[in-house]
């Protein structure tokens, strides 16, 4: 078993491989392809799905705007070490998650994130969200959806609250660009037409998802 001191070294040189470019995104996606990640995970977009079926026969998320989606940081030190993101198995009220997802080698990864990085989606601005624990936020993540019903986050004293239905949102602020969270609540049906989060356009206004997003983009490791 890895040292945790091997492990965040191995994590950092893979982030400073890719961003001083050394990483190939065409590599990247041989890899990708050769190790079967495309049994789960579809990288072309835009969305397929069209029904409840079609989501319901996925493997696993959709990775055609990765690159908007993700940290490069998170994302490099994530496959080498990939840790659960949801409470429960994909697609599932029940079962927890296994945490078996694959872990790739250090060699792998790096060529990997560049590839993943590389897939974005227009649908994303670029610096229209910054990261900030506001009171407003806070009152419609925990009390006005609610989305601490689904979404795990980590409350006072670094308490783990929350549901278990929705992916984690523990460590939103390393994992999720904060621009792409914006993008996700404003317009749902270009990444997900066919999921179970409520759609809140309508529901809520445009200063009340910059604030949520703001909010979520904030919340840091339990650790």
């Amino acid at each position: 078993m890895k040292s945790i001191t091997t492990m965040a070294l191995g994590a950092a040189f893979l982030i400073a491989a890719v961003s001083q470019g050394q990483a190939d995104p065409a590599e990247g996606k041989a890899v990708f392809e050769a190790g079967g990640c495309g049994d789960c995970h579809y990288t072309e977009g835009p969305a397929r799905e069209q029904t409840i079926e079609d989501q319901l026969s996925k493997k696993g998320p959709e990775l055609w705007y990765a690159g908007s989606k993700f940290q490069e940081a998170w994302l490099a030190a994530w496959l080498v070490d990939p840790k659960p993101i949801r409470p429960l198995k994909y697609n599932s009220l029940k079962e927890d998650n296994p945490g078996d997802h694959p872990k790739l080698a250090d060699a792998d990864a790096a060529p990997v994130t560049e590839f993943l990085m590389s897939l974005t989606s227009d649908e994303v601005e670029s610096g229209a969200v910054k990261p900030k624990k506001n009171p407003k936020g806070r009152q419609i993540f925990t009390k006005k959806m609610p989305c601490n019903g689904c979404h795990e986050y980590t409350g006072r004293k670094k308490k783990i609250l929350g549901g278990r239905s929705g992916p984690s949102l523990v460590e939103a602020g390393v994992r999720l660009n904060p621009d792409w969270i914006l993008a996700y609540l404003q317009k749902p049906t270009v990444f997900k037409p066919v999921k179970m989060m409520p759609v809140f356009v309508g529901l809520l206004s445009d200063k009340d998802m910059m604030n949520v997003a703001r909010y979520v983009a904030s919340f840091e490791p339990k650790e």
